[in-house]
This record gives C-alpha cells, sequence and structure tokens, in this order.
C-alpha cells in the first residue's frame, strides 16, 4: 500500500511538472509569435510612443530635349487616419471642412478597415482618409485638427504639366491597385504610380525612395517632437530627371495640325532612333489626370466616341497601304527578283483572276525608281509573283513566302520595336502556314496579291512604317526609337544605342531612296517640295471597309544627311497627296527650318482649319 502511494504521488510530480513545463512552452511560444511574427504586437507598442510618418520624395522632373521643363511637381496633403486612435469627434464638423457627405465619410471608414480593398490593413499603422487637399482646404484643417482625434496631415506632391501637349507621351500618375500592391513591396494603399506613358515606363526612377520621419508622444498621445532629434529619421531620396527627345515646340504644332482629325504623326531622328514627336489624333490636356478630379475627367474621355485615350501612333493598326513598296522593293533587290534596271508593265492595273488592283496613269513599261515615283502597284505585284510563283527560284511557294516574311520582319514589322513606352503593339505579317490554313495549301501569289501593295493582312502602326523611313534614310539600319534622350546620373540602355541592321544589304537601300526623292521631284509627293531642302517622300492610301480612304505619307529629309524622318496617318482622309503629305511637308518646314515659310502659310491655313472626322461623330 505505501508503495503504491509513493508511485502515483510520482506520477502526479511528473505531471504537475509537464504541465508546468507545458504552461511555459505555451508563454514562450505565444511571446514570439506576438512579439516576432506578429507585426501589430509590434505597432502596438511603437504607436505608444512613437508616429511614423512617410517621407514621400520628390518625383523626378521631366524635360524636352531643348531643356524645356515640362512636368514638375506641387505640394499637396494628404489627410491620415489612425484607426486606434479615433474617439468620438464632431463627424458632421468633420465632413463640412472637407467638403464631403457623411455617407461618404462611412464609406471610405469601411473600406480602409476592408483587408479585401486594402491588404495589410493594420489600426496601428497611418491610412490614406483622404488625399490632394488644396493649399485652402489644408489651412482650414489645420485650425481644427485637434478636434478630430487619430487623423493628421501629411504633406506630398502632386504632378504638374506646363503645356496642354504631348498627353500620351508623358502620361500621368494615379493611385496603386491591389495588384501593384501585391508586385511591388515599394507601395502603400494611397501611394500614386505611373500608369501611362513615360510615368509609367520609367516608374522606378522617377519615383525615388520614400523616408521615414519618427515622431515622439507623450502619454496622452500628443506630438512631442522627433525621437532623439531625429537621429533615426530616413530622408527621403528625390526621384530622376528624365530629358525626352521630344521637341515640345514641334509636337504643340504637330498636335494644332492634327485637331479636328483623327490619326497620328511619329517623326524620327534617324541617326540616333530618338523620337522627335508623337502625336495620336485626338488627344487631350494631360492636367485633366492630376488631382481629385482625376476619375471624373477619365471618365468622360473614355466615353468620347473619337477615344482620346487611345494611342494611335503606337496601337492603331492600318494598312500601310503604298508606304509599304519600299519594303518591297528592298526585298525583291535582295533576293535577286529584280534589278534597279528591272522592267515592267502597267496597264494602269495588274491583271488576276480576282480583279485588277488599279493604277493611275503613268508611262510603262517603268522601273524601280519610276514605279516609285509614281507609286505604281503593278510593279510591285509583278515582283511578287516573280518571287513567289517562279519554281526555280524556291522549292515551294511557303518557302518563298517564308523568305519573304523574314525580310519583312527584320525591317521592323511583324512584333513590337521595343519603344521606351508602354502599350506598343505589334502589327501582324502573316507567315505561310496562315495561308495554307485560310486555302489549304493551294494558294499562289495571285491568291494573296494585295499584300504586294500594303493591303491585305498586312497590318503595322505609325510607329513601324516612320521606322522603316528612318532605316531607308540611313541607308540600311535603325536604332530602337525612344522617347528618352538622357537620364540623370545614368545611361542609356544599349537596346537604344546599338544599331539594328535588317536581312537586306546596305547597297540596296540607295535605289529606294533615290526613287522616293524622284516621288518628291515630280512623282506623288511633289507637294511635298521645299526649297533648299532634298526632301524625300512616299505616298499610301490605305482601304478601308468603315469609311473613306485613309492618307498616309512616309518621308525623310534631307537627300543625303538625313535629319529627320516621318510618317503621317490621318484616317478617312483619301488619297495620301490630299492631306498626309501637306502635313508632313509642313511638320519637316517646322522642325528643320524652325518656322513655316509665307509661301506655305495658305497650306498651313487650310490644314488647321480642316475638319475630318468620321461620319457618325460629325
Amino acid at each position: 500500500m505505501e508503495n503504491n502511494l509513493k508511485y502515483k504521488l510520482k506520477n502526479r510530480r511528473y505531471i504537475i511538472s509537464a504541465a508546468v513545463v507545458g504552461l511555459v512552452l505555451i508563454f514562450i511560444i505565444r511571446l514570439f509569435f506576438l512579439q516576432i511574427l506578429n507585426s501589430d504586437y509590434k505597432a502596438w507598442a511603437d504607436s505608444n510612443a512613437f508616429l511614423k510618418k512617410t517621407l514621400y520624395p520628390s518625383r523626378g522632373m521631366i524635360y524636352d530635349r531643348n531643356g524645356k521643363l515640362l512636368v514638375y511637381n506641387q505640394p499637396a496633403y494628404d489627410v491620415i487616419v489612425v484607426m486606434r486612435e479615433v474617439q468620438p469627434f464632431d463627424t458632421l464638423d468633420f465632413c463640412s471642412t472637407l467638403g464631403i457627405s457623411k455617407e461618404q465619410f462611412d464609406k471610405r471608414i469601411t473600406d480602409i478597415k476592408n483587408r479585401r480593398l486594402n491588404p495589410g490593413y493594420s489600426s496601428y499603422v497611418p491610412q490614406l482618409f483622404m488625399n490632394h487637399l488644396s493649399a485652402q482646404e489644408y489651412g482650414v484643417l489645420q485650425e481644427k485638427l485637434y478636434k478630430f482625434p487619430g487623423f493628421y496631415i501629411q504633406n506630398r506632391t502632386i504632378r504638374e504639366y506646363e503645356y496642354p501637349y504631348a498627353a500620351h507621351v508623358l502620361g500621368s500618375i494615379g493611385e496603386v491597385n491591389r495588384k501593384d500592391l501585391e508586385e511591388d513591396s515599394y507601395y502603400v494603399r494611397g501611394d500614386y504610380s505611373g500608369r501611362s506613358g513615360v510615368e509609367k515606363s520609367y516608374e522606378e526612377l522617377l519615383r525615388g525612395e520614400k523616408g521615414i520621419e519618427i515622431l515622439l508622444r507623450d502619454a496622452h498621445g500628443r506630438i512631442k517632437g522627433k525621437y532623439e532629434d531625429g537621429a533615426h529619421d530616413i530622408p527621403p531620396v528625390s526621384g530622376k530627371n528624365l530629358t525626352l527627345s521630344i521637341d515640345m515646340d514641334l509636337q504643340a504644332y504637330g498636335e494644332k495640325l492634327m485637331q479636328n482629325k483623327v490619326g497620328a504623326i511619329v517623326m524620327i531622328e534617324p541617326a540616333t532612333g530618338e523620337v522627335l514627336c508623337m502625336i495620336s489624333a485626338p488627344t487631350f490636356d494631360p492636367g485633366m489626370l492630376v488631382g481629385r478630379q482625376r476619375g471624373k475627367n477619365y471618365a468622360i474621355l473614355e466615353k468620347d466616341p473619337l477615344k482620346p485615350l487611345f494611342d494611335r501612333a503606337l496601337m492603331s493598326y492600318y494598312p500601310p497601304g503604298s508606304t509599304f513598296k519600299p519594303a518591297q522593293g528592298l526585298v525583291f533587290l535582295q533576293e535577286g527578283i529584280i534589278t534597279p534596271e528591272t522592267m515592267y508593265t502597267c496597264a494602269h492595273g495588274y491583271p488576276f483572276r480576282g480583279g485588277k488592283p488599279a493604277c493611275h496613269g503613268h508611262y510603262s513599261p517603268l522601273g524601280l525608281t519610276a514605279a516609285l515615283a509614281t507609286s505604281c502597284n503593278a510593279y510591285f505585284c509583278w515582283g511578287l509573283k516573280d518571287m513567289l510563283d517562279v519554281k526555280r527560284r524556291y522549292p515551294t511557294v511557303q518557302d518563298a513566302f517564308e523568305v519573304w516574311k523574314n525580310h519583312i520582319v527584320s525591317m521592323g514589322f511583324g512584333y513590337k520595336l521595343g519603344i521606351d513606352l508602354p502599350g506598343e503593339k505589334r502589327g501582324y505579317i502573316p507567315n505561310s502556314k496562315v495561308y495554307d490554313k485560310l486555302y489549304n495549301s493551294r494558294w499562289n501569289s495571285s491568291t494573296i496579291i494585295s499584300i504586294s501593295i500594303g493591303q491585305g493582312e498586312i497590318i503595322a502602326t505609325p510607329l513601324q512604317i516612320c521606322n522603316l523611313s528612318a532605316t531607308i534614310a540611313n541607308r540600311g539600319y535603325f536604332h530602337t526609337p525612344h522617347i528618352v534622350k538622357e537620364v540623370e546620373a545614368g545611361e542609356l540602355d544599349t537596346l537604344y544605342t546599338n544599331r539594328k541592321y535588317p536581312s537586306v544589304e546596305s547597297r540596296h537601300y540607295e535605289h529606294i531612296a533615290r526613287g522616293m526623292r524622284e516621288a518628291v521631284l515630280g512623282g506623288t509627293c511633289r507637294s511635298a517640295a521645299l526649297p533648299d531642302i532634298e526632301v524625300c517622300g512616299k505616298t499610301g492610301t490605305a482601304e478601308n471597309p468603315h469609311g473613306k480612304d485613309h492618307s498616309i505619307f512616309i518621308g525623310f529629309a534631307p537627300y543625303d544627311k538625313p535629319e529627320v524622318a516621318i510618317a503621317v496617318f490621318i484616317e478617312n482622309a483619301g488619297f495620301g497627296a490630299t492631306y498626309a503629305v501637306p502635313v508632313g511637308k509642313l511638320m519637316m518646314e517646322k522642325y528643320l527650318k524652325g518656322e513655316i515659310s509665307d509661301a506655305n502659310k495658305y497650306t498651313e491655313d487650310y490644314i488647321i482649319n480642316s475638319v475630318i472626322l468620321p461620319t457618325n461623330v460629325l
């Protein structure tokens, strides 16, 4: 009996010891969770003694190629709230001070607490309540802030635009969304980032680095000053300044010419690939997408039937029409299909089973230079036929077409060029498999003859067509087009500084350049001629199934030492020579001479006052 009692007491001691050890372990684990794993505990502890305020950096400024300031910063003020510190107060007075309703106040508080909308929410951490207070609103609220416990004012900056131009190039900034918060730990709810244009593509350089200011509280939560005289503060680092390749005077002039029209203008400096201007019409004032009115204005622009938010220079898919003929000529020369002296006949068009691509009157037969100068459709149809249908050249039509396609792609078609702006589209160049599928592998040049003159399945963006012009100007190479010319204390990516060579040998480009020069001297581009400047050009008229044809022009100048290449697209404007050519001439004269001559003032007035809009919006 006595041994049995000792045994029970011994077991009980073990049980009690194990329980004590277990309890201690539970406390240790709980303390580890609270102090190490759970940030709320640390936030609560810190919030009793400190208030950590984010110091937002000044966003980098943006200049044009001539040093003109385009985008800078103005002071703005945000209202932030620490939910744990909020005590009963006069919400109606608060709402009246900020000019909001009680319903808006309640919704904002609910949204702040919603962890789905506000990932990482903590009642101990400052949350954005309202942004972009004006200086007047800030002054009124600052006087009453003591009445609203838990609410504070935080300084930041807001973008300001010096000119009402280049909205698509410059872009805008807007509040970060949930995806941004999940992908980049730099941001917290209420932060702003670039949403379009240069603001988006160079966001990490422009935004800078945030700082932190640690303020000391007393036992009642009142701010007593900086903790240890700011010894632990981290100053913000301003964002990098950018110098764009854009000439703002030229940009503004192009937007003036394109008012009341739909289309795009792109101008490139051939030697560098720097974009001198990039106009998408219609456009809008970039200042519309700043501040608390951003959402309202964005909705207005989004509902506009002419789609001013759509960047046509980078995103529009156009058939290039006859501006594609120089690329065709280059392929035919490279593959030995023609020589510069090869003659083809033109009986006002090219006959084939499906019809007859018409051609305006000119002499016949004619060679490559004259075919480019007169924009002869038949010449390039015959060239494509000789490339695809002559069996001795390639084993099959598919093999021949792949050779053709690869040359065209090497010139910058069918894929994104890689410009340093978001949203660029790739255009479309089909391959032989596309036609095998469409025509059950039974096709030849006659089946797809429209691609010889830049119609059919061929789709390009204005940027790609301008890049072709720049490549011809350089006689066989191009730089990836880019908007940013210089980065403060940094270098451009080699993507933009290295030359790119298409698969066509440089010796062939001189023949194409000569044809484009002849087009201005006495061909379809006669109205592009400028005194003392050897302009080269090529017209295009692209069929439009939805209305009147599109008017297109590409060109470069001067002939020997090109300083500028251009592409102009004007939707529903008819022949290329009617509107696109005079616009191109005015733009080149403006850039090369700095002003429009008296001889061209009538043309300038005519273009500016012309209204060319789709019939459904007139």
